[in-house]
Parts: structure tokens; C-alpha cells; sequence
């Protein structure tokens, strides 16, 4: 362990002991939420500081086990408690430093997922369809519910644009943080069903990950700033749907961005779910022009998330998955489009979080 991260654990210790004596001073009990906020904080830093002590002190049984070694008579016993110490410090040090990689507080949120076809025409939006089927695939999996907010259907099949909300649950949370790499342009190769002399075409998508904001955290809308429009849903729906002017559009007039929901019944609904829409993509265009800002002094191991960047490549006729971002190269097409993502968002999360521990070593996070 490098000095700079030791000397991060003994300030985060130092810290500990000025939150236990800030939360043993009954005065701090009045103060419910604040109470709240230090006692988190407490509780997590006494996991990892009393892991770190628990590392320090292994530490100390190895440095002893080997001076055991001098001994003849205490050299196999010194052989195993070196073994055994030698395993627990690289636990606990691989530990120790997952516990300092900074958590985003969004990776925790539910979370909208957009889904747009670009370039390559009716081939792109098939595209679509079928990254619509793996994203709705690996929410069932997850056990996560997810509702279609608005879609716009392809002539041909697929969608030229499809916006669901996807809800966590629990046990899994975690919506948006396992997610959240799926940002970006997302490009596919293979043979069109459209195509009758077997060539390959390459066609792409976009892909936006955002997550939901909390109401209290939601971006203030000035309605003088909004142009919102009543029209027909189209689609499936029934009879009633297509009776009555209850979808609605809001567009952000300073920005240009629109949002849409058609999905229910109810206008008040609809127009409160186009709203939290557009207040996640606001978030996110403030997220984005920050992003590209650091972006431009250091570049992402991961990548802001652009819509335009190509992150991912589908090739059907080698059944090839390839990840641009981190140079992943999967031959297990069929199951990920099948809604089996583990290995490409355990890989992803595992290079954000490495270039993050990195940072932190190097003093520049």
C-alpha cells in the first residue's frame, strides 16, 4: 500500500474520532437530519477504518512470523502464519481500496434510458428494436420494472425512438450505476433482412442512460421557459387512447430539448412523467458540458457518455461484442442480446473503478 493511500486511511480514522465526539453530544440529537447525515458518515468510515486496523495489524503478525523463521523449531509454524497473513493483508487490501473509490449518490437512482435510431435507415431501427429487447431482458433479470414512456415505431419494425423508465427494487437499487455505461453510440454489422445479395452493412444507434432525479433535487422548470402541446397517441392503447388529445409534449424552449409521454390514460399523468423527463435530461445536458469540460484536461478511461461517441460494436456474423472503451472483446453475442450483460457491466464498473483507485494514488482525484 502506497503512502499516500496510508495517510489517507489515518486522516479518515482522525475523522471517525471527530464524529463520535460530535454524535455523543446530546445537543446533536435535536438536529434530526443532521444527526442522520453524521451517523452515516460514522457508520461508514468505522467499516473501513476498523479495516484498516485489522490490515496494520496482519501486517504486524507477518513482520513477526518472519523473524519466527530464524528459529528451527519455529519455522513451520512461521511458514503458516506467513501464508495465512500474506492472504489476509491482499484481501484486505484489495478492500480497502474498492472502499475508497468515490461513490456517485446517483448510482443508486432509478433511472430513463433512451433508445434512437441514426444512421442506416430502417436497418438502424430494427437495431433499436433489438437493443430495446436486451435492455428489457436484463431489467427482468435484475428484477427491475420498467414502463415505456413514449416510442415511436419503425414502418418496417423497431423503433425510431423508444424513452422507458426503469425502476429498481429493494434488493437492487441500483439502476442507474449498473447502467449508466451504456451511454453513447452503439454500432452493428451484420447481413439486413432487407438485404437479398448477403452483404454486410453497418448501421448504428444512440443510447442515453439518466438518472431520475429526486423531486426535491429536480431541476426548477420555469413554465415561461415551456411550450407544451396536446395531441393523439398513436399506437397500440385501445380505443379510448386514440379518442382523446391526452398525450402530451413539453419542449424547453432556452435549450430546444423536448420531452413526450402517450402512455396513459390520464393527461395530468402523462404531462407529470414528460416533465420528470425533461427535468433528467436537463440534468443530464448540465452533466454532459461538465463532463466534456474535465474531459478536455484529462480523458476518461470510460468517456463522458456522449451520444455521439462509437462506445460498442455488435458484429453478428463473427457473434462479437466489442467494447471500445476498455478494448473488451466477447464472443458471447447471442447471450448478451439476450439480455446477459453482467460481463460487460462488471468489466466497465471494474475500469471506472481502477482509474478512479489510480487517481487517488497519484494525489489528483
Amino acid at each position: 500500500m502506497t503512502p499516500l493511500l496510508r495517510d489517507q486511511f489515518e486522516r479518515l480514522a482522525m475523522r471517525l474520532a471527530e464524529l463520535d465526539a460530535t454524535l455523543s453530544d446530546p445537543a446533536i440529537a435535536s438536529d434530526i437530519q443532521r444527526w442522520r447525515v453524521l451517523s452515516r458518515e460514522q457508520s461508514e468510515a468505522s467499516s473501513i477504518v476498523e479495516r484498516y486496523r485489522r490490515y496494520q495489524q496482519r501486517e504486524r503478525d507477518l513482520a513477526a512470523a518472519r523473524e519466527m523463521q530464524a528459529d528451527p523449531e519455529m519455522t513451520e509454524m512461521a511458514q503458516e502464519e506467513i501464508t495465512s497473513a500474506s492472504a489476509d493483508i491482499e484481501r484486505l487490501q484489495a478492500e480497502l481500496q474498492a472502499a475508497l473509490v468515490p461513490r456517485d449518490p446517483d448510482d443508486e437512482r432509478n433511472a430513463f434510458l433512451e433508445i434512437r435510431a441514426g444512421t442506416g435507415g430502417d436497418e438502424s431501427a430494427l437495431f433499436a428494436g433489438d437493443l430495446a429487447r436486451m435492455y428489457l431482458r436484463y431489467c427482468e433479470r435484475q428484477g427491475w420494472r420498467t414502463e415505456v414512456l413514449s416510442q415511436s415505431d419503425s414502418e418496417l419494425g423497431g423503433y425510431k425512438e423508444l424513452v422507458l423508465r426503469i425502476e429498481g427494487n429493494g434488493t437492487n437499487p441500483a439502476v442507474y450505476g449498473q447502467l449508466r455505461f451504456e451511454s453513447g453510440g452503439h454500432r452493428v454489422q451484420r447481413v439486413p433482412a432487407t438485404e437479398s445479395q448477403g452483404r454486410i452493412h453497418t448501421s448504428a444507434c444512440t443510447v442515453a442512460v439518466m438518472p431520475e432525479p429526486d423531486e426535491a433535487e429536480e431541476v426548477q422548470l420555469n413554465p415561461a421557459d415551456l411550450r407544451i402541446d396536446t395531441f393523439r397517441a398513436s399506437g397500440a392503447g385501445g380505443q379510448h387512447v386514440n379518442k382523446t388529445d391526452s398525450a402530451i409534449r413539453i419542449t424547453h424552449l432556452p435549450t430546444g430539448l423536448v420531452a413526450e409521454c402517450q402512455d396513459d390514460r390520464s393527461q395530468h399523468r402523462n404531462k407529470a412523467k414528460a416533465m420528470a423527463v425533461l427535468a433528467a435530461r436537463l440534468r443530464e445536458k448540465d452533466r454532459s458540458e461538465r463532463a466534456a469540460k474535465e474531459a478536455a484536461t484529462r480523458k476518461g478511461l470510460i468517456g463522458s457518455g456522449d451520444r455521439s461517441d462509437r462506445i460498442r460494436t455488435y458484429n453478428f456474423p463473427q457473434g462479437r461484442l466489442t467494447d471500445h472503451r476498455i478494448n473488451l472483446t466477447l464472443y458471447k453475442l447471442g447471450a448478451i442480446m439476450d439480455g446477459d450483460l453482467a460481463d460487460v457491466t462488471a468489466a466497465l464498473k471494474a475500469a471506472r473503478a481502477a482509474e478512479q483507485l489510480a487517481l487517488l494514488e497519484s494525489g489528483e482525484a
